[in-house]
């Protein structure tokens, strides 16, 4: 019996190679604040579950904007976050 995939949108693959890509990064981060990094991380993605699929200008101001924070985030710099 195989398993039927759903194929995702082009937002949805944006917004899972997001979240993908924020989970890559935390693994650069020191190992005891990347639970820290985690935790606010899903945060952030948890708080727009309930946003319509069809909500397109806002989905892509929230792609921008995470983006922007992935980028500052990663900075080496960055050692932890709060929440």
């Amino acid at each position: 019996m195989a398993v039927r995939r759903s194929k995702l949108s082009g937002l949805q693959r944006d917004v899972l190679s997001l979240y993908r890509s924020c989970l890559r990064e935390i693994r650069k981060k020191p190992k005891e604040n990347r639970l820290n990094f985690i935790k606010f991380t899903r945060t952030q993605f948890e708080k727009h579950l309930a946003l319509p699929k069809s909500d397109f200008g806002t989905i892509e101001y929230l792609l921008r904007r995470g983006r922007h924070q992935l980028e500052t985030y990663a900075n080496p710099g960055v050692r932890n976050i709060g929440m």
